[in-house]
């Protein structure tokens, strides 16, 4: 630990060293590590002509006791390092957080970078007094919080709010992580249907009467119809004439529900009444929604290994996901069976409707045939 680590950790010459780099640096070895090195550091900077101020070095070598002693605070170590007047605030007066350091997205690093450089051109121009932030000076402490929220608060020259673009990125990132998993388990699903011996023909005979009757069951005011059409998104646009089409829609919006159920008047006040139970349609699309790709890619891709004429009840099908070398599942774990059988126990009463399973809850050849395109569609992008 010397001067040349911390220039190297900072990626600047120890003239431009600034307070800011010197504490991270200090802070990135064991306390008693940096503890030793402080005065031969102290010494290297004057050296160097850069020679900050005592009341740094005297900060310094309290917090790394504190540390060292176990003393010390997450907190006061943080803002410890936010009183070299460098240092973006963690967590604003007006609650606006700073991800991790390790957690921060392309975004967040970027303005994080700008907040850092904008701080070190206020404290050259004599607008931040880091002596000040480091003894405690509560009037010190309030301007520099309220600088940095002018900062976030304050459009850059392409347009961008540091505080919006910080957060919208943070909105996103799930969605992205969704992206990334749906994709995965697509183009698995697509390797496992590939690799099986044989393929299933399209039993158009089988086709013709789910298709009528789903158009019957689509036409109905309630359960399921009401259902099948928010899964498919047909609330809003005509059915397709096709009646492959048609079923691949429904099918695969059971696995991707593409909307919710059509609002009403009493919509609002049975969403807020705590106490009451949901409805059928309401229960339904929540498991939907509830169940997570990989469960979908071990059971479909079960059924399709198996075959027409397999029990797919939602016990079975919870035993065929937990038994799955696809994804990794702990066997052991009674509670996800439970769990899992009572996700699937809408799905197969749906899939009953659309003709997958029959009456015994076993698996058509419409089922064995349409349930892996389903899946796939429901997976798939517009430009797939």
């Amino acid at each position: 630990m010397d001067r040349d680590f911390v220039c190297t950790h900072a990626g600047r010459p120890a003239t431009a060293l600034t307070r800011r780099d010197v504490a991270r640096a200090l802070l990135a070895v064991p306390s008693g590590v940096a503890l030793v090195a402080l005065p031969d550091l102290r010494r290297a900077m004057i050296a160097a002509g850069n020679p900050l101020s005592p009341a740094f070095w005297d900060s310094a070598k309290a917090t790394l006791g504190l540390i060292e002693a176990g003393l010390a605070t997450v907190g006061d170590v943080q803002r410890w390092i936010e009183s070299t007047g460098t240092e973006p605030i963690l967590l604003t007066p007006s609650y606006f957080v700073w991800p991790e350091e390790d957690e921060r997205g392309p975004v967040a690093a970027e303005m994080f970078g700008r907040l850092v450089a904008y701080l070190e051109e206020r404290v050259r121009a004599g607008e931040i007094d880091p002596d000040a932030l480091v003894t405690g000076d509560a009037a010190a402490r309030s301007a520099y919080e309220e600088l940095q929220e002018r900062w976030l608060s304050m459009p850059l020259p392409d347009g961008r709010v540091p505080r919006f673009a910080v957060t919208d990125e943070q909105d996103e990132e799930p969605f992205a992580a969704w992206d990334e998993e749906e994709a995965f388990a697509l183009s698995e699903l697509r390797r496992i249907i590939a690799g099986l011996p044989k393929q299933p023909d399209l039993p158009l005979g089988e086709l013709e009467v789910a298709a009528t009757r789903l158009r019957e069951l689509l036409a109905l005011p309630d359960y399921p119809g009401n259902v099948l059409r928010a899964c498919a998104g047909f609330e809003d646009r005509p059915l397709p004439d096709d009646d492959q089409e048609l079923w691949l829609a429904v099918a695969a919006g059971v696995a991707g529900p593409v909307s919710d159920l059509s609002e009403d008047g009493d919509l609002l006040e049975e969403f807020t009444d705590l106490d009451g139970e949901l409805s059928v349609e309401d229960a339904t699309l929540a498991n939907l929604c509830a169940i997570q790709y990989a469960d979908w890619l071990a059971g479909v891709t079960a059924l399709a290994r198996l075959g027409p004429g397999v029990l797919a009840s939602p016990e079975r099908m919870a035993r065929l996901i937990a038994e799955s070398e696809d994804i990794y599942v702990d066997e052991s774990d009674t509670d996800d069976l439970v769990a899992t059988e009572g996700l699937f126990t809408p799905v197969v009463s749906l899939w009953g409707h659309l003709g997958i399973v029959d009456g015994d809850e076993v698996l058509t050849p419409l089922g064995w045939w349409g349930l892996p395109k389903a899946l796939e569609r429901a997976w798939s992008t517009p430009a797939d």
